[in-house]
């Protein structure tokens, strides 16, 4: 049977942006809005988010040409998008099947509590924080916004899309930790348990790298499995400090 997988998965977070240190510092100082004027999709890298790309992509490129993406795609937000081009500047086009910017690699979206801090959640919308409470980060939605099943619901068509154009190449997506967590959970056949507690170990690394390769041994017609998940490496061989920040408009977590 043919093989409906790409060979290998990549799942990269974004370097870290802007909004990630404005988050820290509004809490760090117990301020209850984020500090920041831009739009959620124009949040820009920071200066050490840009460095931690440059990292990144220079490992992608040492993997030689027989070895690395054939096939990039990546989240349209700016943060994202820039790692995804610093990935980018280290290949060549020439050899690559697909670039692609995909809008169902977004942000998860947070509707009324954007860049609202947790002190900020409970502060102006206290029965949202109840409720949320009450029914879990992966099920709860916030006016306006996603709940993390809203999010898996996009991306299994973002898979539909890879197993469909993508089979056999190696695929890099660079997106946001949530999206980073939610395929996970698809990829790995999690349950609600099992990836929140993922979730509670730690937040995933900006340019942390998690690798998946296909094994045709695997399951009855062969899938995608784990390799290696949150890899920072890259990072720390160049010397560049790792972070591990939220995304800026995020609850805590439970």
């Amino acid at each position: 049977m043919e093989q409906k997988w790409p060979q290998q998965l990549w799942l990269v977070r974004h370097g870290q942006s802007a909004g990630n240190v404005a988050r820290e510092v509004a809490e760090a100082s117990q301020q209850f809005l984020i500090d920041i004027a831009d739009r959620d999709v124009d949040v820009p890298l920071s200066d050490l988010g840009k460095r931690q790309a440059a990292a990144m992509s220079d490992w992608f490129h040492g993997l030689g040409p027989d070895d690395q993406p054939s096939v990039i795609l990546f989240s349209p937000y700016v943060r994202a998008r820039t790692t995804a081009q610093a990935v980018l500047d280290r290949l060549d086009r020439s050899q690559l099947t697909a670039v692609a910017a995909d809008e169902r690699l977004r942000e998860k979206e947070f509707g009324i509590l954007d860049r609202l801090t947790p002190l900020g959640i409970r502060d102006k919308y206290p029965e949202l924080a109840e409720q949320r409470a009450h029914v879990g980060k992966f099920y709860f939605r916030p006016p306006g916004g996603e709940s993390w099943c809203d999010v898996i619901l996009r991306l299994r068509s973002v898979i539909d899309t890879i197993t469909r154009e993508y089979r056999g190449e190696r695929v890099l997506i660079v997106a946001h930790q949530v999206i980073v967590n939610c395929f996970r959970y698809l990829l790995e056949r999690l349950d609600e348990d099992a990836i929140l507690a993922i979730d509670r170990a730690g937040d995933v690394p900006n340019c942390g790298i998690t690798e998946y390769r296909f094994d045709p041994a695997a399951g009855k017609h062969g899938k995608l499995m784990l390799v290696q998940a949150n890899f920072v490496a890259p990072l720390e061989d160049a010397g560049t400090p790792v972070t591990h920040q939220k995304d800026q408009p995020a609850a805590p977590k439970s």
